[in-house]
């Protein structure tokens, strides 16, 4: 009935589809595997994509040929660039999405491609044979085979529900959980935890007064996710923002003898930076109020997003303390908050490239390693479809580095450090984030995809050289060109900088914190003229090149310094039990963890520099 499939991808969530998507990029012919068709890419939470640090993850995405870019430049419906006060390493794109174009246009986008084919029925096991993975069982006792697997389950691994004191087994809202996996994997000598999630009540956006909110606008000039060549947005939707205040957190409290949360039902831990609200009022009892924003779901729709507003109270309790919110005095509740517990994977079980140490060609991502969010699931499902691709025509892994992605940032926090709480990407987990910036991701990663040949790649590859010429040739003019004082004084002195009284070259002028490239193309009509044929993100990235020069610099030495850790490679039989020198502690955490260079074994929780240290000699370095 089934040919063997080189990869099979359990679970079409954003891990799922981004996994299907990569395998089959490079030529491998994909299953995928859901549970239900109708809920593909479904944005089961916020529907949105990006924000802090999850921004630069779907531009990354996008630059080795995910499609989690082009899909919400397709269906959003808002679009703006967080933390603009801030540095450009600080910038963060963050879009809207309509939620049900959204899912709509990932099933199209996977349907078109003509390397994957889709089941829909439940994966209750695996096909494990001498420790190697050889394809999936499904709930009817169908055996289908394939080289590589890929498990991104998501919230639904024995997921159970919880609104109050009533439970109820569910992966999501209306859905089943996924039963069989987990035992399964537990009898081959995995490790198994609990972890918890939730989600707000969604409400009639007919029932709103959004005179007593606050007006969010987009972008006057929205941007988009994706370096090729989606649609721009041409109108967009507002979101509004409202604070809880005392009488809501009064009225959430007489609830909190039946929330799960608090007696003991939930044994889970949950997201420490997106916290229900009873667990921000219970653990900011001083504080007399709480930012929500009020979403909308899309273009033809009235149910709203409360973001802020996670809850598994009671939902008469929700209900009440709704109506006590600005804005919300006469609200209609679509369907209350609720939380999900679900079964999760400690990912230190995993190495590098996102396949498990135990099972050999069997890779998980998303949720299953205990990380939050659509964007660090869209990335795991990138790299562990490349990866099991990679893998079933035994080919060298792909393994980012933390100097060059966001991305090898998140994986390797998660093999080498592991996670007890849902694990969340920020922008200060990243060394390296002047030069991991949202504006260069396809120069960093797209000559990775194009050398991988990753369908699709070459024409990104032309416009990544298109743009590295247009950098090189604006800065040798700012830095060959010298401008007059009176072409250019009127300008600084509008700018509150000082004036300059003889000719100055244009670059010592940009790197002034007041002025700007746009500006200063404005007062001289000649630089205007040379300027003029670049596009508008060219411009901006050369300005970034010339403006953050020294600090760039510095840290790609830092990078050439620590890189010389990461070409130092360890042995996969070294014992460290009977290495002289090292810690217990450490002996224990690199025996478990079995790293494969010496820069990825000092990241290790518990592997001190004395240990680093005594490995290199042991090495002979």
């Amino acid at each position: 009935m089934f040919p063997k499939y080189d990869v099979i991808v359990v679970g079409a969530g954003h891990a799922g589809c981004e996994a299907a998507v990569a395998a089959a990029n490079l030529g491998a012919k994909v299953l995928l595997a859901t549970m239900n068709m109708q809920t593909i890419a479904q944005m089961s939470c916020n529907p949105a994509m990006g924000g802090v640090a999850k921004g630069q993850i779907v531009r990354e995405v996008d630059a080795l040929g995910g499609y989690s870019g082009i899909v919400t430049d397709h269906t959003a419906i808002q679009f703006r660039i967080l933390n603009r006060s801030k540095g450009p390493a600080m910038w963060s794109p963050r879009a809207q999405s309509d939620r049900m174009l959204f899912a709509a246009k990932w099933r199209s986008m996977l349907e078109q491609h003509p390397l994957i084919d889709f089941w829909q029925e439940m994966v209750r096991g695996l096909i494990v044979k001498d420790g190697r993975v050889g394809g999936v069982i499904t709930g009817m006792g169908l055996e289908i085979e394939s080289e590589a697997v890929v498990l991104t389950n998501g919230t639904f691994l024995n997921g159970i529900i919880h609104i109050g004191e009533k439970q109820f087994g569910g992966g999501r809202a209306g859905e089943s959980a996924a039963l069989g996996i987990t035992e399964q994997l537990v009898e081959l000598g995995f490790e198994a935890g609990r972890m918890k999630t939730g989600t707000p009540p969604r409400v009639d956006g007919r029932s709103l007064n959004y005179d007593r909110m606050e007006v969010q606008p987009g972008d006057e000039n929205p941007g988009k996710f994706s370096y090729t060549d989606t649609p721009p947005l041409q109108r967009q939707l507002c979101c509004w923002s409202t604070y809880t205040n005392r009488q809501v957190h009064d009225t959430l409290r007489t609830g909190f003898d039946k929330s799960p949360m608090f007696n003991g039902r939930i044994r889970g831990i949950g997201p420490r930076y997106c916290p229900s609200i009873e667990d921000k009022i219970d653990r900011f009892s001083e504080k007399d109020g709480h930012q929500l924003f009020v979403e909308p779901e899309g273009w033809d729709t009235v149910e709203i997003y409360v973001n802020g507003f996670s809850s598994s109270l009671p939902e008469d309790v929700q209900f009440k303390a709704l109506r006590l919110i600005p804005g919300f005095e006469n609200v209609k509740m679509f369907r209350p908050g609720y939380a999900i517990e679900y079964d999760y994977f400690p990912p230190t079980q995993l190495d590098v490239t996102l396949e498990t140490k135990l099972v050999k060609n069997l890779f998980f991502a998303g949720q299953i390693n205990g990380t939050t969010g659509y964007e660090e699931a869209a990335c795991q499902g990138l790299m562990a479809g490349i990866n099991a691709a990679l893998a079933s025509k035994e080919a060298e892994p792909l393994v980012l580095k933390r100097s060059e992605a966001y991305i090898g940032v998140l994986i390797d926090d998660l093999v080498n450090k592991g996670t007890e709480e849902p694990y969340r990407m920020f922008t200060s987990r990243a060394e390296y984030r002047i030069l991991l910036r949202q504006d260069n991701a396809d120069m960093r990663l797209t000559p990775i995809a194009h050398r991988l040949g990753i369908r699709g790649s070459d024409a990104r590859m032309d416009r990544v050289h298109a743009k590295r010429q247009a950098i090189a040739e604006i800065e040798h003019y700012f830095r060959n060109t010298s401008v007059n004082p009176d072409d250019i004084n009127g300008y600084l002195s509008a700018v509150d900088s000082a004036l300059i009284n003889q000719k100055q070259k244009l670059h010592s002028i940009l790197l002034r914190p007041q002025t700007d490239i746009r500006g200063m193309a404005g007062a001289w009509p000649e630089l205007a003229a040379v300027l003029n044929k670049y596009e508008d993100e060219f411009l901006e990235l050369a300005e970034i090149a010339i403006k953050y020069e020294g600090y760039i610099k510095k840290e790609e030495e830092m990078v050439a310094k620590l890189s010389r850790l990461e070409d130092v490679h360890l042995g996969e039989s070294l014992d460290y039990n009977h290495i002289t020198g090292l810690s217990m502690e450490a002996r224990h955490k690199l025996s478990a963890i079995r790293p494969r260079t010496i820069g990825q074994a000092s990241r290790i929780s518990g592997v001190n520099p004395a240990d680093v240290s005594v490995l290199l000699v042991h090495l002979g370095r």
